[in-house]
């Protein structure tokens, strides 16, 4: 790998360059207004392909946005890696909140990334981490030192379900076949204690939709006499938590599975800050169910969260009306063994039967996505500890996300292969938000660290 880490060196201002030129591009998925753009980005993974030397380069279309695939096969009999990554990224709104614009990345030193940072939509979520394979790979071909096959494959819908990402690997299940799937969507816990994602919870998602009168009233004349929609969904909000913040749907936690006290007394072993932890987030304290710590909440136990709400007149100055309607989307973080069609079905009866009189209920299931968990004790696993001890100089811890990616349980169940998470971005790095960022380093080093994976799971494979 001298020659590999040499290129990569050699490389690093036109790696940060190109990636500048994927940021720029305003691939929004949820935002119909921006599918030009989605293409746009498609069109430029897949020049990046051919320009590293990957071989059956396409961009596939699909009912929704397409898929980028290409492989380089350089023995049948060397082990075969299906890299997977999305180039579309989340809406910017609210756009007031950034500190440079969004699509116009810039590198800014801060506190945690003293090295620099690059502020963008997209550079850690999931562009930024999705281009540092195509490099790592780039730096292999050129070096001639790839140790497996690879095939990646790149979507642009993964920020709004993957929905057609399920129909492409049923129909292409040759093209498809490998020994391992690399995924870089999650993060690890600092910059000087890497670790390796060995979990993701699922997801349930919906959008409800409260009605009461038939228009708009005048609060004057009408208040107090009718339903008010808005008081009503924001009650039947707060009663979805109790007082130890336990999510009171009747039999939300039947299929939770529960942890061993061994398994969460490893769980504790890996740092966390209290103190750090709230001063990132500017926070007094922290909440959540009780009886689980702070890392427990975020990994292993199921959450019900509020991701937005409306209704009524929000503009300037008053407007003393009753609003006929009132509406909230939902998100629910499902572990091992909560499947979210059953959740989503859970959700909604107890939705709709605490409705007030004078209050109808509509439940919009959104996308959703299963709880995974991954072995530790494959060679894949062992692959992806020694690659990180080789650049960081220690061994990764295993920790579960809180976070989703539906398709991971999908890949097992369709093509039969297990996921490692390899992934490189930290919590501070704000995805999904305004000021959205990642570290040079942390981009560096993924580069710097993929190949030693191949390397690892190349000669782990032999036996």
């Amino acid at each position: 790998m001298q020659n590999t880490q040499t290129y990569i060196q050699a490389n690093k201002e036109k790696f940060l360059n190109e990636l500048f030129h994927l940021l720029r591009i305003p691939s929004i998925s949820a935002d119909p207004a921006y599918a030009s753009d989605v293409q746009k980005a498609a069109q430029e993974i897949s020049a990046q392909m051919k320009n590293i030397g990957m071989q059956k380069v396409a961009v596939y279309p699909t009912a929704g946005h397409p898929i980028v695939y290409g492989e380089k096969i350089i023995n049948s009999s060397l082990p075969t890696v299906l890299v997977y990554g999305h180039y579309d990224v989340q809406p910017a709104d609210p756009l007031e909140l950034w500190t440079s614009p969004p699509f116009e990345p810039v590198v800014v030193k801060t506190e945690i990334h003293p090295e620099g940072a690059i502020f963008g939509r997209g550079t850690c979520d999931d562009k930024g981490q999705m281009f540092m394979h195509l490099k790592a790979v780039e730096a292999m071909i050129a070096s001639e030192e790839l140790a497996c096959n690879v095939k990646i494959m790149i979507e642009g819908e993964e920020e709004v379900g993957s929905a057609n990402l399920g129909l492409f690997i049923n129909e292409h299940k040759d093209l498809l076949k490998a020994d391992i799937i690399l995924v870089s969507d999650t993060g690890m816990l600092a910059n000087d204690t890497p670790s390796i994602t060995t979990g993701l919870r699922g997801l349930s998602y919906v959008e409800v939709e409260v009605t009461g009168p038939n228009r708009d009233l005048h609060s004057g004349i009408y208040g107090g006499c009718v339903a008010n929609p808005i008081n009503a969904l924001c009650e039947m909000i707060a009663s979805l938590h109790d007082e130890n913040m336990h999510i009171t749907i009747p039999g939300f936690y039947d299929k939770v599975q529960e942890l061993s006290q061994n398994e969460r007394d490893e769980m504790a072993k890996a740092p966390f800050s209290h103190e750090d932890y709230c001063k990132a987030l500017d926070i007094k304290d922290v909440s959540g169910e009780r009886g689980y710590s702070t890392p427990e909440r975020g990994s292993i136990r199921p959450t019900l969260d509020v991701n937005g709400i409306w209704g009524g007149y929000t503009g300037e100055g008053a407007k003393t009306v009753i609003a006929s309607k009132a509406f909230a989307k939902i998100s629910m973080r499902l572990v091992p063994d909560q499947m979210p069609e059953e959740i989503t079905e859970l959700f909604q009866k107890h939705f709709e039967s605490i409705a007030p009189a004078g209050i109808t209920v509509k439940v919009h299931p959104h996308h959703g996505g299963e709880p995974v968990v991954t072995p530790i004790d494959s060679i894949a696993y062992q692959a992806a500890s020694n690659a990180y001890e080789k650049t960081f100089g220690k061994k990764p811890i295993p920790v579960r996300s809180g976070g989703s990616i539906p398709i991971i349980a999908l890949f097992e169940q369709v093509l039969g292969l297990k996921t490692i998470m390899m992934g490189f971005g930290l919590n501070s790095d704000a995805i999904h938000s305004p000021n959205e960022h990642y570290g040079l380093f942390n981009f560096y080093k993924g580069i710097e660290t993929i190949p030693y994976f191949y390397q690892e799971y190349a000669k782990l494979s032999k036996g």
